[in-house]
């Protein structure tokens, strides 16, 4: 079936996703990982999502539990931005409108394609204090849409101990730049 993964396939994700969740408690401290493998297995379409967050290297990891809405947060963890999701436009409508050397791609809708959230600027601060991401990449984020409206997109990334918030146009694209995604269990 679609967008579900077999029992072998749910079996092997979830052991890469414990030995990172071990690995890597300072991202998520005073979470037990039971809770969490036991939320996955009830929610095949969100093991699918974060089958395809790992496909695409983006190392998602746990970095915390939201109290009000009772779900914990998984956001791509890898060093830099995913490898598996660079070279692209932020959204559809800037693809569509380059005539040209079209990337194969837009952040917004691979992230739809996946199941998951761009990360907004707020989320991506957040996790710079977790622990320091994209020294050498950018990372796509959710552009305002007032920003959108005028043809341009936002991206982040951390430089000089300081994290950067600059401007594009949406239909731009950059070997070094992806988008980091968050997904909700």
């Amino acid at each position: 079936m679609k967008n579900e993964l077999t029992k072998d396939q749910q079996e092997e994700l979830l052991k890469v996703l414990q030995i990172r969740f071990e690995k890597n408690s300072h991202r998520h401290q005073n979470l037990e990982w039971n809770k969490i493998e036991q939320r996955l297995l009830a929610s095949p379409q969100k093991l699918w999502s974060l089958d395809e967050m790992e496909r695409t290297e983006g190392e998602p990891d746990v970095i915390g539990y939201d109290k009000k809405t009772d779900e914990y947060l998984f956001v791509d963890c890898s060093p830099e931005s995913p490898k598996g999701r660079r070279s692209i436009c932020y959204d559809h409508e800037a693809l569509e409108k380059r005539k040209e050397n079209k990337p194969n791609d837009s952040a917004v809708n691979m992230a739809q394609e996946m199941g998951i959230d761009l990360l907004n600027e707020e989320e991506y601060r957040t996790l710079q204090t977790i622990e320091k991401f994209d020294s050498k990449t950018s990372s796509w984020i959710k552009t305002p849409s007032e920003i959108r409206k005028l043809g341009g997109a936002v991206f982040c990334d951390f430089r000089y101990n300081t994290v950067f918030l600059y401007h594009n146009g949406a239909d731009s694209y950059y070997a070094a730049r992806g988008f980091r995604g968050m997904l909700k269990v």
